[in-house]
């Protein structure tokens, strides 16, 4: 890998009362059947406001107006760690240690996938070197009475294969520090893989991280397959990598 960055880019929630007034009108002997009439209409009318629970009502409906938002607000919460059918791919690993993958909605978000396989990237690279390579993630389906709401990026543990030859397990990893300093040094990279310098005392002699960085195609069969096939510059040609989530 080169030591040298390619392509840089650009970076990107009435009250209203009526109060009516009693009067003390006085009261005559002899009523007209009109007034009798008006009198009682009034009555009814009287009655009836002063029943009408006027502040259960508003109440009952800010209640659940806020429910929604509550639920509204819980899903739009988990909006920002869904990808779309574009996403940013980063390759990284020290010489010595194990690759991660990190999946990113766009350069400045956080990774919403982000594993750790147990090849050695300098294996990884070796592959890369002789051609294309396709890296298969399968996880075990729940059993039906242990079904959880569980996308498919959030499965835990993956069986990995490279090129069809079985290559141990992955693991999710939260994004902490060391990853997070790592994708922002390399986040105004578009397309390229270099050498970073490291900490010499936690990747053996050298210490340098190399990574690789580009776009992908992210494609989605359902919910228990998904695939991104990294996008070429070149048109004509295949895609150098493709990575496989299964739910088998």
């Amino acid at each position: 890998m080169a030591r040298a960055s390619q392509d840089s880019s650009s970076k990107w929630h009435s009250h209203w009362t009526k109060k009516v007034g009693n009067e003390d009108d006085e009261v005559p002997i002899f009523k007209s059947s009109n007034t009798i009439e008006e009198e009682k209409m009034e009555n009814v009318k009287s009655h009836v406001g002063m029943s009408t629970p006027k502040k259960k009502l508003p109440a009952v409906a800010v209640a659940g107006l806020r429910s929604v938002l509550a639920a509204l607000g819980k899903n739009q919460s988990s909006l920002p760690l869904g990808l779309g059918s574009r996403v940013v791919g980063t390759l990284f690993g020290y010489r010595r240690g194990h690759v991660h993958f990190a999946f990113q909605k766009d350069p400045n978000s956080p990774p919403a996938f982000l594993i750790e396989l147990a090849t050695p990237i300098s294996g990884l690279v070796r592959e890369m070197a002789s051609g294309l390579v396709r890296i298969a993630l399968e996880c075990d389906k729940k059993k039906e009475e242990e079904k959880k709401a569980v996308r498919l990026q959030e499965e835990p543990m993956w069986r990995t294969y490279c090129n069809g030859k079985k290559c141990g397990f992955a693991t999710r990893k939260e994004c902490g520090p060391k990853e997070w300093k790592l994708l922002k040094a390399v986040e105004p990279i578009s397309m390229g893989a270099g050498v970073l310098p490291g900490c010499a005392t936690e990747a053996g002699a050298d210490g340098e991280l190399m990574y690789m960085r580009a776009k992908f195609e992210r494609i989605v069969g359902s919910r228990d397959s998904e695939a991104f096939y990294m996008m070429n510059p070149d048109s004509n040609g295949a895609p150098e990598l493709s990575i496989y989530l299964l739910r088998v």
